[in-house]
């Protein structure tokens, strides 16, 4: 296994102890040889790694990491989440700089970790936890996504049954979130012929591109998913979705508004496939997940996390309203304008 390719759902460790740090090391090491990076921007996906690690170690509850490549417009890079559920970091920003150490140490993990990442974000509460979301990239940083999102496994499998996609076809900003039914295997293989159907989709509205994912699925077990366009020059968003899939809009002031998923599961019967549309003002932001997540999550929960990354506001909502006895996914995304 330690010579297989990390694929693009990447690699979940829990950081327990000092002796993950090398592992964690060597398979950052292990993507980056495998994304052709140059030796020396190997070498910095190192440090990130050992020192993201060793900060889990020192500081963490419960800490995990994520490892997976990362692509946008034809580069591939490296991502890394670090989570953890406690104790929090009072002040991310100065924990962020050299010479912070709350430790004894020298003071230079975080600070390390801004200096050689192409971009850095992180969201830490007292008594919640902290979020780290890096990007290692072969050189100049793509613009940062306007969607962000995760996927986390049941506990005692290999592969997880929910996916997700993000695309921009002929203009059209479109996102998927898909879980498949049941777990292990089976259901993975039901979501990656989702996301592969999404992928080469006709450009069309996101009620007419859940009816081609149904077609395309007929030989899987077939999956619950949902498929939003956002499009802030409107003001408005598009939602079409069969099945358990939860999607809501958060306005600026952190109130909800519950998207609408029609019964039915992709890629079996003959689903009714309608599609919905809602108000998508400034500082909206959507948020989608399968049932691995409960729903009674609230941001404002989290003070400000509305300006951090829809990567971190994903890793958070994961973090803190993901089961364990379930298959997971999170996704968020916002206006781009």
């Amino acid at each position: 296994m330690n010579g297989d390719p990390i694929t693009d759902s990447g690699l979940w460790f829990r950081v327990e102890a000092s002796s993950t740090a090398s592992a964690v090391r060597r398979a950052a090491e292990r993507l980056g040889a495998q994304l052709e990076m140059a030796p020396a921007r190997i070498a910095d996906l190192a440090i990130v790694a050992a020192e993201l690690t060793s900060n889990l170690v020192k500081h963490a509850d419960e800490g995990v990491l994520l490892l997976r490549p990362v692509r946008r417009g034809g580069e591939a890079g490296v991502e890394l989440v670090a989570i953890d559920s406690g104790p929090g970091m009072a002040d991310l920003t100065v924990s962020s700089q050299d010479g912070h150490s709350t430790t004894g140490t020298l003071g230079i993990g975080l600070g390390a970790i801004v200096r050689q990442a192409s971009s850095f974000d992180g969201y830490s509460l007292p008594g919640r936890g902290t979020v780290l979301a890096v990007q290692v990239w072969p050189a100049a940083p793509p613009r940062p996504s306007w969607a962000g999102a995760l996927t986390r496994p049941l506990t005692g499998e290999t592969v997880s049954g929910d996916g997700y996609a993000v695309r921009v076809v002929e203009g059209r900003h479109q996102v998927l979130v898909s879980d498949g039914l049941g777990h292990g295997p089976l259901a993975a293989a039901a979501t990656e012929a989702a996301l592969a159907a999404f992928r080469d989709a006709p450009a069309s509205p996101p009620a007419a591109v859940v009816s081609h994912l149904h077609r395309s699925m007929s030989h899987t077990r077939g999956a619950a998913l949902a498929v939003a366009e956002l499009v802030p020059e409107e003001g408005v968003l598009h939602y079409a979705g069969l099945g358990n899939i939860a999607g809501m809009v958060v306005e600026g002031g952190g109130q909800r508004r519950g998207l609408v998923s029609l019964p039915g599961i992709a890629g079996h019967q003959r689903p009714t496939v309608r599609g919905y549309d809602y108000p998508f003002g400034p500082g909206a932001l959507l948020v989608m997940h399968s049932d691995g997540v409960v729903d009674r999550w609230r941001l404002t929960d989290y003070p400000d996390i509305a300006g951090h990354s829809p990567l971190v506001v994903a890793a958070t909502l994961l973090r803190d309203a993901g089961t364990r006895r379930d298959d997971a996914c999170v996704l968020a995304a916002r206006s781009w304008t």
